[in-house]
């Protein structure tokens, strides 16, 4: 069951104006064109910001989210209709012949047991083509995010087209490591309503990644660096072995 800020029809459409710019995004585009990469799964898709860019640069582009709600923002941008978009887990996907699957922001740590992750792993092995590449992010855990998370309970407010003004708040409510929960507050001043969104997320650390993917069929090729967070997280670039 994905979260309420992606499944909730009211959360999905306010999400994209609180996330802001997505100058993450502009890395995996370039790292698109180093691995000469035309089909491209975008696993946990969300809204559909990579996708667009992706097919917008010529792609084919496939976006694969198990929340409707996002996935119907995400068509919204699609103007062209140019991106094939599933519902579901990524072993809704069928083999694609892809040249790069992406797992972009926090997608990755959303896999809380091992079962989920190797299933996840498996799903996209079977969906790139042999030698495909795997490029994910994933947050460092000596580097202790959620101290910083916790200390920022800013209440914040936007405008969102179609909703209004909608006041955000944040809260850590557990840390349990490896896993970290918090929660999402909206309240949306047009009509007060008040709509809360609570996540989990697993921090891996480096081996433990590493050894997953050489275990499901991958070979690491790279652990580089998220240029707009430099130290903060481990971006792997891994191949698919035969």
């Amino acid at each position: 069951m994905p979260d309420a800020i992606f499944a909730h029809p009211r959360l999905a459409p306010v999400y994209d104006v609180f996330d802001g710019d997505r100058d993450d995004l502009t890395a995996y585009l370039d790292i698109a064109g180093e691995l000469g990469a035309d089909r491209v799964l975008d696993v946990g898709c969300g809204t559909g910001c990579l996708a667009v860019l992706l097919a917008e640069s010529g792609r084919t582009v496939v976006g694969v989210d198990p929340a409707e709600a996002s996935l119907e923002v995400a068509r919204s941008k699609d103007h062209a209709a140019r991106i094939t978009w599933v519902h579901g887990d990524v072993t809704a996907v069928p083999a694609l012949g892809a040249d790069l699957a992406v797992m972009t922001g926090n997608v990755a740590q959303v896999f809380l047991t091992d079962d989920d992750w190797t299933r996840t792993l498996r799903g996209i092995h079977a969906a790139l083509r042999p030698r495909g590449h795997l490029v994910f992010e994933t947050r460092r855990p000596e580097r202790r995010a959620w101290e910083e998370w916790a200390a920022d309970d800013a209440q914040i407010i936007r405008d969102v087209p179609g909703s209004g003004p909608v006041e955000r708040c944040f809260e850590v409510t557990d840390v349990s490591l490896p896993y970290v929960s918090f929660r999402y507050t909206y309240r949306f001043l047009s009509d007060g309503a008040v709509v809360t969104s609570d996540s989990t997320l697993r921090f891996r650390g480096h081996d433990e990644v590493e050894a997953s993917l050489v275990a499901n069929g991958y070979r690491v090729l790279d652990v580089r660096e998220a240029p707009d967070r430099p130290g903060r997280e481990f971006v792997f670039v891994a191949e698919r072995t035969a």
